[in-house]
């Protein structure tokens, strides 16, 4: 367990932006878990526990060299480190694709699903990024990061119902401008 006699809730965002090590030490510990979850999620096939934990310690490498440049409280923090894990992830899967197609062996069935799978999520941000910041998120928590509508809720203080109703709008604009999109093909 660490010290954290300076850093806490209300002061780690701040500590970590003036690059005090007592609250990167708090960032992991509060972190880690969703951090590794989120990884392993997008690095299903991945034998080598080893290239895990290397991408793990590049998320929170990337939150301390960055600090700086979040702006927010802690449920916005709790959804940037997400979303950093979520690409460095992606990063390393697609490094290990580059390296297996330069080999003769084929890819793994695995693999190939999780290929279809960053293609189908790329697309799915591209289809949320009109919607308003709140709503993507939502979406982004739901359907990414396979968040339940009630932890949805709590993390970003609204009701379940509200989520529900977003979740619900936000299908009907995605829906209308895939159709706008179809039609002027």
């Amino acid at each position: 367990m660490w010290n954290y006699q300076k850093c806490n809730n209300n002061t780690f965002i701040q500590r970590l932006k003036r690059k005090k090590e007592d609250a990167l030490e708090y960032v992991i510990e509060q972190y880690l878990s969703l951090v590794k979850g989120v990884v392993l999620k997008t690095l299903p096939y991945q034998k080598n526990y080893g290239l895990v934990e290397e991408c793990i310690n590049d998320v929170f490498l990337a939150v301390w060299n960055n600090a700086d440049q979040f702006v927010g409280n802690e449920g916005d923090f709790q959804r940037w480190i997400a979303v950093i894990a979520k690409y460095k992830a992606t990063d390393q899967l697609r490094r290990l694709i580059r390296n297996r197609e330069d080999c003769a062996d084929p890819l793994p069935t695995q693999l190939q699903e999780s290929i279809s799978t960053l293609e189908e999520e790329e697309e799915f941000l591209n289809y949320v990024s009109i919607l308003k910041e709140t709503d993507r998120n939502i979406f982004i928590m739901k359907y990414l990061l396979g968040f339940k509508n009630n932890e949805i809720a709590e993390r970003l203080n609204l009701t379940t119902q509200a989520v529900e109703n977003r979740l619900y709008r936000g299908k009907g604009k995605i829906g209308k401008n895939f159709l706008k999109e179809f039609n002027t093909i």
